[in-house]
């Protein structure tokens, strides 16, 4: 009885790992205003060596639309301006001698469609892990009856893991309904 807890447990572990991983992917999809989880993918050659943003300048949200950058070091301005644009997010960065300006636009019909695929492929990336995760727990009540565990315990040990992955990919669809609710909304 003790090994199945333990395999439970990890498996409930593990499934919560999933939906962390889905929380901090859905905070990158930016749905219309801005915020500074927006520039948590980018990386700057800071001194030879690739840094995360966040610590090399002060990243602030004064409005809505808009997102300012403060290096620490002013020689930092074009190295910063240069990484936001190699990282892709569809933003153009204005340098104004000690800052970087950036102006989110407005997402348009079709970005906000290909950020709910985003969403969505980032939602079926979660229930994989959750049902990898099912995988592994069956894989290892099986290897405990072998052992001469009890087929009945066994059987409930299987019924309640999936009880538990029907409930975590439920979290999954919560969570994906409420982002591209977010997103779509004008």
């Amino acid at each position: 009885m003790e090994e199945i807890e333990f395999i439970l447990d990890s498996t409930k572990e593990s499934m919560n790992g999933s939906i962390a991983h889905l929380e901090k992917e859905f905070l990158n999809i930016r749905a219309g205003k801005a915020s500074p989880q927006m520039l948590g993918s980018v990386f700057v050659d800071y001194y030879g060596s690739q840094t995360p943003l966040s610590q090399v300048s002060n990243v602030n949200v004064p409005d809505a639309r808009t997102i300012t950058i403060q290096p620490y070091e002013k020689s930092m301005l074009h190295p910063i301006e240069k990484a936001i644009m190699i990282a892709n997010l569809g933003f153009n960065p204005m340098n104004n001698g000690e800052n970087i300006i950036i102006n989110v636009p407005a997402l348009t019909e079709e970005r906000r469609r290909d950020l709910v695929k985003q969403a969505k492929a980032e939602a079926e990336d979660a229930k994989i892990g959750i049902r990898n995760a099912r995988k592994d727990a069956n894989t290892d009540i099986k290897k405990l009856e072998k052992e001469g565990t009890s087929e009945d315990v066994c059987k409930s040990a299987e019924d309640d893991i999936q009880k538990l992955t029907d409930g975590f990919i439920r979290k999954v669809e919560e969570h994906l309904a409420t982002k591209e609710a977010e997103i779509m909304k004008v």
